[in-house]
């Protein structure tokens, strides 16, 4: 609402163009059964899943590569090197994002033995490193640079997961639960703003419509596709164990496989520019900035 009312309005420079529906048609439930199948991969119905999602993704790579311009994503944006380095930045953090809220509080319900209502209490200094972190990304940008402040907050972020490894195998420390989760979350909160100014900077101003949606649609696959993968893992690992030592095996697997995918996103980092450079100019960023929030 309040970039709607405060922010420039740029609705006369956007042209309108229809919804891609075969795109669609072929895109979402390709998604759908892509996450149904990863979840059911020990039955036959998650393998057929996955390989009906294999073909509807590959007809809708080709569908877009003849529709350019004109389709629900154009591939043409991952082309340029800033920008598919933003979008893997962004899937990447969402999706393990999203993996932590999933893994941690299960550990801290089972293996913590605490109550939901406690568990919640227990993430506070999560979402309290995140509301530190955020306020300074803007000055942290501008004295080191996209890349840095971006792979330093993917870096911090892994610090602070690397301890849920030792908890898992020495049991919970409600002070270095806390540190951790502090750690990262300021972590965390460093990483997202850079990328997607690194990726905006990267795209034409007539290209914005459609570098938002694609960053969107990237960001928001992130999410499912990692959190699947990691309750997938975590399932198998506590099927095939038995006894509370085998469940703290699974969990402390669990977190290694959560600390691997930190170490993808920040590889993913360091592929983003130090600098913003061309691209976008800084009239133009309020413009980018609102199309990006109304979008979300």
């Amino acid at each position: 609402m309040l970039a709607i009312l405060l922010l420039p309005n740029d609705h006369e420079e956007t042209k309108p163009r229809d919804l891609d529906l075969v795109g669609l048609a072929l895109l979402s439930p390709g998604l759908v059964l892509f996450l149904y199948g990863s979840d059911h991969i020990r039955d036959r119905i998650g393998i057929v899943s996955l390989v009906g999602s294999v073909l509807l993704l590959v007809a809708f790579f080709r569908w877009a590569n003849r529709r350019k311009d004109k389709a629900l994503i154009d591939l043409r944006l991952f082309k340029g090197k800033v920008f598919s380095a933003s979008a893997v930045t962004q899937f990447m953090a969402n999706g393990i994002s999203f993996a932590g809220q999933m893994l941690i509080p299960i550990f801290l319900i089972r293996v913590g033995g605490r109550s939901p209502s406690a568990t919640g209490l227990l993430l506070a200094p999560l979402g309290l490193g995140m509301m530190c972190g955020y306020p300074f990304v803007g000055t942290w940008v501008k004295h080191f640079g996209n890349r840095r402040v971006s792979a330093a907050g993917a870096s911090l972020a892994l610090v602070g997961t690397l301890p849920f490894i030792y908890m898992a195998n020495h049991g919970l420390v409600i002070v270095l639960l806390a540190c951790a989760l502090f750690i990262r979350g300021v972590g965390q909160s460093a990483v997202g703003v850079p990328s997607i100014s690194a990726a905006y900077s990267s795209v034409k101003r007539e290209d914005l419509p459609m570098a938002t949606t694609t960053l969107n649609i990237v960001m928001r696959i992130g999410g499912p596709t990692l959190t699947t993968i990691c309750a997938t893992f975590l399932g198998w690992r506590l099927g095939s164990t038995r006894g509370y030592e085998g469940m703290l095996s699974a969990f402390t697997a669990a977190f290694i496989l959560l600390c691997t995918f930190h170490g993808l996103l920040i590889a993913a980092a360091v592929r983003l520019p130090l600098s913003v450079k061309g691209g976008i100019s800084q009239d133009d960023r309020p413009s980018r900035i609102r199309a990006f929030c109304i979008k979300c």
